[in-house]
């Protein structure tokens, strides 16, 4: 087991090194605050969470096998990502950072933006219907012969969220650190165009794919 753990937190590791939607909206709500950036990191583990107890049941199964419902999440999931890439760019041309007042360390602010932060990440990630068949892949991999199958692939469905917790973490807090360089007006501004760029195009292959 220990020897299987390793291997699975190396995995875990890769997977989340890996650039994709989830990484890009991270750090742009850590622009905001690392308060924003952190609960964003909440949501998005809430939502891998979610999607590792779904491929537990093996309700995930039923997704892959349905072309009609992939397609339905794969449009949704385009639409989230064209709305935050286009969210992203209108603060971008706005000038300006949403949200309330923040103090030195970036840890202050209200309560509505902070539910907002973790939701865009709850929902971006339970939008995309890759999520849910990698998790469907990538668990069962690890499940040693011989162990009860759900309980083993629920542990490590909140293993995996929670490694990812320290693991973005640790982009909040460097984007954290950053912040005499990135809170300039035009480096946050550009930052939020690259940003709100890269989401808009992710949302459009996203609706293209086949």
């Amino acid at each position: 087991m220990p020897s299987t753990l390793i291997a699975f937190l190396g995995a875990c590791t890769l997977v989340a090194a890996s650039p994709g939607p989830s990484t890009v909206l991270i750090i742009k709500q850590s622009l905001h605050s690392r308060r924003s950036g952190f609960l964003t990191v909440l949501g998005n583990e809430t939502g891998v969470f979610v999607w590792g107890l779904v491929a537990a049941f093996g309700l995930t199964a039923l997704l892959t096998a349905s072309e009609v419902a992939y397609d339905v999440m794969r449009v949704v999931g385009a639409v989230v990502l064209v709305a935050f890439g286009v969210q992203a760019l209108r603060q971008a041309r706005r000038g300006r950072a949403e949200g309330a007042e923040e103090t030195a360390d970036g840890w202050t602010g209200g309560g509505k933006n902070g539910w907002a932060a973790y939701r865009g990440g709850l929902l971006l990630n339970l939008a995309n219907p890759k999520a849910a068949v990698f998790a469907m892949s990538f668990l069962p991999q690890f499940v040693p012969a011989g162990a009860p199958h759900l309980p083993t692939m629920a542990g490590l469905a909140a293993l995996w969220a929670v490694y990812e917790v320290g693991y973005y973490g640790l982009y909040v807090w460097f984007v954290g650190r950053m912040r005499a360089v990135l809170s300039r007006a035009g480096v946050r501004r550009r930052l939020e165009q690259i940003s709100g760029g890269v989401l808009l195009l992710l949302g459009v292959r996203l609706a293209l794919e086949s």
